[in-house]
């Protein structure tokens, strides 16, 4: 049943190339990748699964399947507790793990998730993540953000120095209507083509998120992190160098954008100390190697 939940993920999902900085042999399988994301979902989960959780955020990422994998080989009473997912995808592997689902809408005003679990397309040196490969980033974000902790689960093709140095484009969720303006303004920020995302079949027109929104996948070059701007990099878009938090900021700006797939700023227990709720970086991220091994990464 979790097997066929993981290929409803694959539908709208297009994974990244191999990138050459792993060196990874000419052995390579598809099946070597997905036994590094099962090594990274069952350290993580055996590492920040709360002893009687009651509220946790699932992903839509395709490592969440073993995510929820690892969730029912703790052997651990669930009977309680209420999982929260980002999607449709999500949702359907929740219930077909016996799990009990529960729409964020529907959770409790003023609730906080004990944890919230979900995949990345890219993750760079201080756990700045693009998300939204899988057109669920509005939902990932907003669930991400009501949880103590956010905890990525990745596989090592995933990490990589700076963000847009494989994954090429930021996706960016944003109303049919505005859509063309939204790719005008783009352009403007020095975005290189950026198009709407097209559904699987060409006869269905532009993909459409659970929220009936369209993704904009907007190309830039590998944007600047904390350690480039220290240095004295100037991360404000001139000669198409972003920050960050800059470029994500001057998105979501744009009328029309619903939320864009850059996940920065605090984390969890960072918001918690300055009296908010949730971050969007993770705490901790967790990447399955190429030789077996599970590579940590945690957030300053």
């Amino acid at each position: 049943m979790i097997q066929s939940a993981f290929s409803l993920f694959c539908r709208r999902l297009t994974l990244p190339t191999i990138p050459t900085v792993f060196r990874t042999p000419r052995f390579y399988t598809m099946s070597a990748v997905e036994e590094s994301k099962r090594a990274a979902a069952k350290v993580a989960v055996g590492n920040h699964y709360p002893k009687d959780a009651r509220w946790v955020g699932i992903g839509s990422g395709t490592t969440i399947v073993y995510v929820v994998e690892a969730i029912k080989a703790l052997g651990v009473d669930t009977s309680n507790t209420k999982y929260v997912p980002t999607g449709y995808q999500s949702k359907q592997l929740i219930i077909s793990a016996g799990l009990a689902a529960a729409e964020y809408d529907s959770v409790p005003l003023g609730t906080v998730l004990d944890v919230a679990f979900d995949g990345a397309d890219e993750v760079d040196e201080d756990l700045n993540c693009i998300k939204g490969g899988g057109a669920c980033l509005f939902q990932e974000k907003i669930v991400a953000l009501q949880a103590k902790e956010f905890i990525c689960v990745a596989d090592y093709r995933k990490l990589q120095p700076r963000l847009l140095t494989n994954w090429k484009a930021i996706p960016i969720e944003v109303a049919p209507i505005a859509a063309h303006r939204v790719l005008l303004k783009l352009r403007e920020l020095g975005s290189i083509n950026p198009t709407i995302r097209a559904s699987a079949s060409s006869k269905e027109g532009p993909l459409k998120t659970d929220q009936g929104f369209f993704i904009v996948d907007a190309p830039f070059k590998p944007m600047l992190i904390k350690a480039d701007i220290e240095a004295g990099h100037d991360g404000s878009g001139k000669d198409g160098a972003w920050a960050v938090n800059v470029l994500a900021d001057k998105i979501k700006e744009i009328t029309g954008v619903l939320e864009v797939g850059i996940f920065h700023g605090q984390t969890g227990p960072q918001a918690t100390a300055a009296g908010g709720i949730g971050g969007q970086r993770p705490v901790a991220a967790y990447f399955g190697m190429a030789d077996g091994t599970v590579a940590v990464r945690k957030a300053e």
